[in-house]
């Protein structure tokens, strides 16, 4: 059963204005960060985090009805072998199941999760 959904666009322009130590450090959490700071393009650290932040607003809009206890540091959106963002936390019950998804082009990020309940 489906029990969330939710979907974010994020213009990377007007994420680009944002960009700070203090942002970077509110949005990902340690995992994220040391992938990040692996990254040596400039453009692809931007898309980097636009992805994630994408697929942190997009979790949010799928828990609407949570605790309202969640921060974006509270879950990490890795990538399996192949590439697959995969969402790492301690916030989810054993019996849900997140899916997800992010997209980018050189101007926008975008994100789609939807949460599962098995």
């Amino acid at each position: 059963m489906i029990v969330g959904i939710g979907i974010d666009l994020v213009e990377l322009d007007r994420l680009k204005e944002l960009m700070s130590e203090r942002f970077i450090d509110r949005i990902l959490s340690p995992e994220e960060k040391k992938m990040y700071l692996n990254i040596a393009a400039e453009n692809t650290k931007l898309s980097f985090i636009g992805g994630r932040f994408a697929a942190k607003e997009a979790l949010f809009k799928a828990i609407s009805k949570g605790s309202g206890t969640a921060y974006y540091r509270d879950f990490s959106i890795l990538n399996h072998d192949h590439g697959q963002p995969y969402v790492q936390t301690d916030y989810f019950k054993d019996d849900e199941i997140i899916h997800i998804s992010i997209t980018h082009t050189d101007h926008f990020a975008v994100a789609y999760v939807m949460i599962e309940k098995v």
